[in-house]
């Protein structure tokens, strides 16, 4: 009798190739969202060069998402810390609710923790970001206490702004922590 598949045998991480950065703006575009190939280009050159780790999860072998990881944090409100920096988690619509995001942060978390104990991210603030926020709440990160941030800068109390994709919210997590959702209660003696 053939057993079940399981999301571990559907489920392949693996590093940037040169062909993905066409893929990632195809599958951009394709759910309408803002892509700029030479980004993704972009990203295959810093990970050749070691100033960026890219790790792709697909699906039977379809591309279902991907994440990034600088070894070290270049911009505010992280630049200068030496806090590696989680970026650009993507997991595809259709792909969603199979715990690839996880296993992507987990491998991006696992790169992280051989330079620090601490890694960080940032994450937007509007609906688009509704599954990133709840990933990362599970998780453990916890907002760093310097507020929003727009288009790279912090916001002073009661600006204005706009809920784009540049009001972000910079978030950090201690690692070899036990998430809190990965917590089971212990038994009773």
């Amino acid at each position: 009798m053939p057993q079940p598949r399981t999301n571990e045998t559907a489920l392949r991480l693996r590093p940037m190739g040169p062909e993905d950065a066409e893929t990632i703006d195809r599958l951009n575009r394709r759910e309408g969202w803002h892509s700029v190939r030479a980004v993704y280009d972009g990203y295959y050159a810093e990970q050749q060069r070691g100033e960026r780790f890219v790790f792709v999860a697909e699906w039977d072998g379809r591309f279902a998402g991907y994440v990034t990881l600088l070894p070290q944090a270049k911009e505010p409100p992280f630049a200068g810390t030496g806090l590696p920096l989680i970026a650009d988690l993507r997991v595809y619509p259709s792909y969603r609710r199979r715990g690839i995001g996880a296993r992507l942060l987990d491998a991006a978390e696992a790169e992280a923790g051989r330079r620090s104990d601490t890694v960080a991210l940032s994450v937007g603030l509007h609906a688009g970001y509704g599954a990133a926020q709840r990933l990362y709440a599970k998780r453990g990160y916890l907002p760093d206490g310097t507020g929003l941030w727009y288009q790279g800068w912090p916001l002073e109390p009661y600006t204005a702004c706009c809920n784009d994709d540049d009001l972000l919210l910079h978030l950090t997590r201690r690692l070899g922590e036990t998430p809190p959702d990965d917590r089971r209660p212990s038994a009773a003696p």
